[in-house]
Order: C-alpha cells, then sequence, then structure tokens
C-alpha cells in the first residue's frame, strides 16, 4: 500500500512527458476531436511500458516473443498512437489522419488496422478476458512472453472485469498483469459517486492477486513497480495507478467535461499547446 499523501502528490512533468502530451494535442489539431482526459491521465504509464518494460520489436509487431500489451480502455489510444508511432510500429504521419476515413487509427483501437494493437477494444470490460486468454494460452505453449492490460477505474464497474479476474486468481496466473489506470473520474463524473470501488486493492487481494498501488505520474515509481512484475510467481499481479485524469491541463484536470471534445477550434487547441509549456 501506498501513503494518501504520495497518492495526491502531483509530480511536475518532465520535458518527455510534456513533449508526448504535445504530441497528442498535435493529433487534436488535426481531427478537432478525441478523448483528451483518458490519453493524459496514461502517458506516464504507456511510456514507462514502452520505454522501459515490455519486449517488443516494431519491425517485427507479430514477433513470436514478443510481450502483449493491451489498451482495454480503449478511448484513452491517442496516448497509445503517440507511442507506436514514435517507437517505429508506423509513421508519425499517421497521427495526422486519426480518425479519418482512410487512416489506420481510429477513436477506439483495431488491431486490423494498426501495427502493434493487440486487441480491439473500448467496449469496455472485455480487453482484461483477452488478456487472460493470450496469458493461458502462453502458459500452455510453454511461452515465456508476458501480458500486460490497462484498464480504467470506470471500467472496473463492469462484471466481466471481476469474472476475469475471478479465472485469474483460480488458475494464478502469474503472466499476466493488470494495470488500473484509477484517475477517479469516469466519462460523466467521479468514480466514487457514480459506483465507488473501495476498498479497492482489497478487491484485487481477495481475488487472488499479488497487488501494488504506485503514483501513476511518477516516473520513477513506475519503473521501479512494473519492472518488479510478476509481483508474485504464482499469482497474477495488479497495478493500481493513482493518477490525475487530464493531467498536464489545468483547466482540464479532473473535469469531467474534458472526457471527451468534439469539434475542438483554434482557440482550445492554442490553450492546450500553452498549458504543456515550460514555466
Amino acid at each position: 500500500m501506498i501513503e494518501q499523501a504520495t497518492r495526491d502528490a502531483s509530480p511536475a512533468l518532465d520535458e518527455r512527458s510534456l513533449a508526448l502530451r504535445r504530441k497528442i494535442v498535435d493529433v487534436l489539431a488535426s481531427s478537432r476531436r478525441g478523448h483528451v482526459g483518458a490519453a493524459f491521465s496514461l502517458v506516464e504509464i504507456l511510456r514507462v511500458l514502452y520505454d522501459d518494460v515490455l519486449q517488443y520489436d516494431p519491425h517485427r509487431p507479430a514477433w513470436r516473443d514478443r510481450d502483449r500489451f493491451i489498451l482495454s480502455k480503449g478511448h484513452g489510444c491517442l496516448a497509445l498512437y503517440v507511442l507506436l508511432a514514435e517507437k517505429g510500429f508506423f509513421s508519425e504521419q499517421e497521427l495526422d489522419r486519426f480518425s479519418m476515413f482512410d487512416g489506420i487509427l481510429g477513436g477506439h483501437p483495431d488491431a486490423r488496422k494498426t501495427p502493434g494493437v493487440e486487441a480491439s477494444t473500448g467496449s469496455l470490460g472485455h480487453g482484461f478476458a483477452i488478456g487472460l486468454g493470450m496469458a493461458l494460452h502462453a502458459r500452455l505453449e510453454g511461452a515465456a512472453h508476458r501480458v500486460f492490460v490497462v484498464v480504467g477505474d470506470g471500467e472496473c464497474d463492469e462484471g466481466a472485469v471481476w469474472e476475469t479476474a475471478m479465472a485469474a486468481g483460480k488458475h494464478q496466473v502469474s503472466n499476466l498483469a493488470v494495470i488500473v489506470d484509477y484517475n477517479k473520474m469516469q466519462s460523466y463524473g467521479e468514480t466514487r459517486r457514480v459506483q465507488t470501488l473501495e476498498p479497492f486493492a482489497d478487491k484485487w487481494h481477495s481475488f487472488g492477486f499479488s497487488v501494488a498501488e504506485v503514483n501513476g505520474h511518477d516516473v520513477a515509481a513506475l519503473r521501479a513497480a512494473l519492472r518488479m512484475l510478476p509481483l508474485d510467481p504464482n499469482r497474477p499481479s495488479a497495478v493500481i495507478c493513482h493518477t490525475i485524469k487530464g493531467k498536464g491541463l489545468p483547466f482540464a484536470e479532473q473535469n469531467a467535461a474534458w472526457h471527451h471534445k468534439s469539434r475542438i477550434n483554434d482557440e482550445t487547441i492554442a490553450q492546450l499547446y500553452a498549458a504543456l509549456e515550460r514555466p
């Protein structure tokens, strides 16, 4: 467990985190729409996974020994897309065609179109179950790769999440890790008011998981936690990342109105860029 003060701390964003957020705004400047808050709470989690944890080869997206990563909260895909482009899974020019009819980057990830996307997600509650299937298959095949799934806290209202957790705990699937983007907000309000999750860590423990909690914007703390996976060689892992929805945009942080934006105008784009400049 981590102390409440650590949960609530909001470390300053370093240049890499700011640069990734600016790339997301570049995409918004082209598309004029997207799930802003959900993407911005994810940046550090995905950054650490792709910089420091996952085994992959962008030139061979179907490499047999790669780790599998599933963004179950598929509406946060803007953060995933900018990292996949940066790592070389596809040209950064594709970012300019986000949500366009002839593009490969949809409003939710599509495994049929986008290199590096393992599962089509966004219908919440299903990505974790897909990940469990992948992890069980890997164990049956004697494969060494791991499976990582990022879910949202609002997504954890779905019964399918807990059915999957129950099965993963029963089968002691230690090559599976679920990472929760616990930003305390969902599409139309605070998670605690829509459907409280607490005591959240205790729930995962009760389903047979080894559990860690971490500040989801603290890069060093994330590296330490995610590099430890699996937390227990005989149990699946759950990492609860305490985050801020819209992190980096003072006017959007913990503001449900920024869950999704459409018809974003030039003035708003300018405000987004200005918020991400160094003081």
